[in-house]
């Protein structure tokens, strides 16, 4: 997150860029197209200074290290993902979660199920008493 701390008008003036999604007190939301755009022109050897001063950015507002901030960290998720890895969410709810960056032996893709059929029956043992418990509140009212 930022150290800068946007004021009222250069919120407005941010989100009357047709690149941004969101302006928070402290932070941008880029559009996934100007992210793949900026990307592809930073490729062609344009500096990040000059593609985010073209694409209508004041960096009086934004900050001199932003554009160098946000490219580096928008060419490791192109690396990784594409296109589509600025177009889907990879956080929160739309994520399936982190996926794991070694592939599992068959011992330890057992050892994970069994703990998970273990929490599970848990998770279940504690609602069917949770059940009964309110069962008996209604009666005794």
């Amino acid at each position: 997150m930022s150290k800068i701390i946007f004021n009222e008008f250069q919120r407005q003036q941010l989100e009357n860029n047709p690149n941004v999604n969101h302006v928070s007190d402290r932070s941008i939301s880029y559009k996934p197209e100007f992210k793949i755009a900026a990307i592809k022109e930073y490729k062609n050897g344009k500096g990040p200074t000059d593609i985010f001063i073209e694409y209508g950015f004041d960096l009086d507002i934004i900050g001199s290290k932003k554009p160098q901030q946000c490219l580096k960290r928008w060419r490791k998720t192109y690396e990784k993902y594409g296109e589509e890895g600025f177009k889907n969410e990879l956080r929160g709810k739309g994520s399936t979660g982190r996926p794991s960056s070694k592939d599992l032996t068959v011992e330890d893709k057992l050892k994970k199920a069994e703990a998970r059929i273990a929490f599970l029956e848990m998770e279940n043992d504690f609602l069917k008493k949770l059940e009964e418990l309110e069962r008996k509140a209604k009666k005794q009212n």
